[in-house]
């Protein structure tokens, strides 16, 4: 993982994200400490601080490990963030990036019902993905929070558009090579004007209820269905994708006969 990692800083300017494993992910200290030796290795393959990020699931647990890991000068990505209450929770922690899948919400909420934070965003005529990164990004950066905005899992040209301004995109090459070919004036739906910015975030009214300082008890009891469903759905995808990776190296590299 490092070894990768290490490449992977050779080729880019930026900051490459290593996951945590997410088998750690109710674990704060296991976290912690699982990051403090990826900085190790890291260290011992040249590859500085200050080009890393670690990518954690932001459970209650990871997001407290990220808040510790923060206030070291250790940069932390949250991930696995399908509600504002996870999204305010981890811009309070101080995380570097937060990540929310926009496509994995939409998704959910073509097949279930019942989560009153998409419910309220499907009346007033929003997509609840899209909403859900308009609103943690007003949050953000209304009330002055470090944290980065990501936006991943975005399908199609329109969520490109609807986003812009936000301040990362994940997107598939093959949509990011379709927007040579969108031709808009500014006064369509979808154009290339900007629709995120301080400014506008500035003008975002919330509740005293969004408002509050979050811990565990309150994210607990503001995450709806769809957060609990999707956070569990990934924790579970990665613990799957770590075990027949480790089931193949053990195929290459066997534990030698003792």
């Amino acid at each position: 993982l490092v070894n990768v990692g290490g490449d992977l800083a050779k080729l880019v300017p930026g900051r490459v994200s290593t996951e945590v494993d997410a088998r750690l992910a109710y674990d704060t200290h296991g976290i912690i400490r699982r990051v403090h030796d990826l900085l190790r290795l890291y260290d011992e393959i040249g590859v500085p601080p200050e080009r890393l990020l670690f990518k954690i699931p932001s459970t209650w647990q990871g997001i407290e490990a990220s808040r510790l890991l923060e206030s070291e000068g250790i940069q932390t990505h949250l991930t696995f963030v399908y509600s504002f209450a996870q999204a305010a929770a981890a811009a309070q922690a101080g995380a570097s990036v937060i990540q929310i899948f926009v496509g994995r919400v939409r998704d959910w909420a073509r097949t279930h019902s019942g989560d009153p934070e998409i419910e309220a965003a499907i009346q007033r005529g929003e997509d609840p993905g899209l909403a859900l990164v308009t609103k943690a990004y007003n949050y953000i950066h209304k009330y002055g929070h470090k944290s980065k905005l990501m936006a991943a899992a975005v399908r199609n040209k329109q969520d490109i558009f609807s986003l812009l301004g936000v301040d990362y995109i994940i997107a598939p090459l093959k949509l990011l090579q379709s927007l040579k070919e969108s031709i808009t004036s500014p006064d369509e739906k979808y154009s290339y004007d900007r629709r995120l910015s301080p400014q506008s975030a500035a003008r975002y009214d919330f509740t005293a209820e969004e408002l509050t300082k979050w811990d565990q008890l309150s994210l607990a009891s503001a995450m709806g269905p769809a957060s609990v469903e999707l956070l569990a759905a990934g924790l579970d995808g990665y613990v799957n994708q770590a075990k027949r990776v480790e089931e193949l190296l053990d195929k290459i590299w066997p534990p030698p006969n003792v």
